[in-house]
C-alpha cells in the first residue's frame, strides 16, 4: 500500500505503468481504487504507454476520512489536485465515472494547473438521481448523528470499509464534534439540491464553461435515471472544448450492471471497454 500526505490527510494510491502520459482514474460512489474494473481500466491504459494513478478519495478505502469543505466532491477534488502535484504527475488526463466524474470536473475547473485533459462518463444528474444521492451519501450519517451520536455514525455499514482498511478512522469519527458534523452533512446534502443554473451538483454552469482543456464526454443511457442523458448532453454543450461520444455499451448498461453486480463482482467491471476511445481521443486531442 502506497500512501501520501495531502492537505493533512493520508491518501492511499497506486501508480500503474512507469512512463508515458499521466492519467488518473476516479471511481464513483464511495468505492475504492480496488473495486473491480478500476484497476483493470488503468492496466489497459498503462499497456498503451500511459502512467495511471488510481486512488482512494478521502472517505473511501485506505484513505483518511474528512468532513470539511462546501461539498464532499469539492473536498476530494482539492485533495486530488494536491496528490497529482505531490506525485509529480501534473498535468494529467483526469478521468472518472459517476461520482468520479463529478470529482474530475471540479478538479479540472478549480485546478487547471494539474489538468491536461478531462474524460467523464455516468455524470450524475436529474431531480430523482440527485435526491437519491443526497440521501445515500448524507442521510444515514446525518440521522445517526442527530439521534444517537458519532459512535452510531461510525457503526453504520456504509463506513465499514474505511474503518477496516484504515483503523485510525475510528478515532477520527469519534473526535468529530456532533453539531459540527451535522452541519457538514446538511451542507453536503444541500449541494445535491437541483438548481436551474447547475447541472452538476456543487458546480455552477459558469464554472463548467471555464474549463478550457480538451474534454471527452460519454453520453449517458436514455434509460438511466441516475446519470441522465440530458445531463451528459448539457454538460458537453457547456464545456467549450468538449466532444460528446457514444459509450462502448448499450442503453441499459447502468441498470444491467446493478442487476448483475453480485454475479460480476461490481458495477464498474466493463470500464476497460472505455480504453480504446480514451486512447484514441487523447492521441487526437493531446498529441
Amino acid at each position: 500500500m502506497a500512501t501520501a500526505m495531502v492537505n493533512g490527510l493520508s491518501i492511499g494510491y497506486d501508480v500503474i505503468g512507469r512512463r508515458g502520459r499521466p492519467w488518473v482514474i476516479t471511481p464513483g460512489g464511495r468505492f475504492s481504487k480496488d473495486y473491480p474494473g478500476v484497476r483493470e481500466l488503468a492496466g489497459v491504459l498503462a499497456d498503451s504507454g500511459n502512467r495511471v494513478l488510481i486512488w482512494d478519495r478521502p472517505n473511501c478505502g485506505e484513505s483518511d476520512v474528512c468532513f470539511e469543505g462546501s461539498s464532499e466532491s469539492e473536498m476530494q477534488a482539492d485533495v486530488l489536485a494536491g496528490l497529482l502535484a505531490h506525485l509529480d504527475m501534473a498535468p494529467a488526463v483526469i478521468a472518472g465515472g459517476s461520482g468520479g466524474s463529478r470529482v474530475s470536473l471540479l478538479t479540472a475547473a478549480n485546478h487547471p494547473d494539474v489538468t491536461a485533459g478531462l474524460a467523464i462518463w455516468w455524470i450524475s444528474g436529474g431531480v430523482y438521481g440527485l435526491m437519491v444521492l443526497a440521501t445515500h451519501y448524507c442521510g444515514g450519517s446525518l440521522h445517526a448523528a442527530w439521534t444517537e451520536g458519532m459512535e452510531a455514525v461510525a457503526a453504520l455499514p456504509e463506513w465499514s470499509e474505511v474503518l477496516e482498511r484504515n483503523p485510525g478512522n475510528l478515532r477520527r469519527f469519534l473526535a468529530q464534534d456532533r453539531r459540527s458534523f451535522i452541519s457538514t452533512m446538511e451542507r453536503w446534502m444541500q449541494a445535491y439540491c437541483p438548481r436551474d443554473d447547475q447541472h452538476v451538483p456543487g458546480m455552477p454552469d459558469d464554472l463548467a464553461r471555464s474549463i478550457k482543456v480538451p474534454t471527452l464526454v460519454f453520453r449517458s443511457g436514455e434509460s438511466d435515471a441516475f446519470h441522465t442523458r440530458a445531463t451528459s448532453e448539457a454538460l458537453a454543450s457547456l464545456v467549450p472544448n468538449a466532444r460528446l461520444v457514444e459509450p462502448p455499451w448499450g442503453d441499459r448498461e447502468w441498470i444491467e450492471r446493478q442487476e448483475e453486480r453480485e454475479k460480476l463482482g461490481g458495477i464498474f467491471v466493463r470500464w476497460p471497454l472505455l480504453a480504446p476511445a480514451l486512447n484514441s481521443w487523447a492521441s487526437d486531442e493531446l498529441g
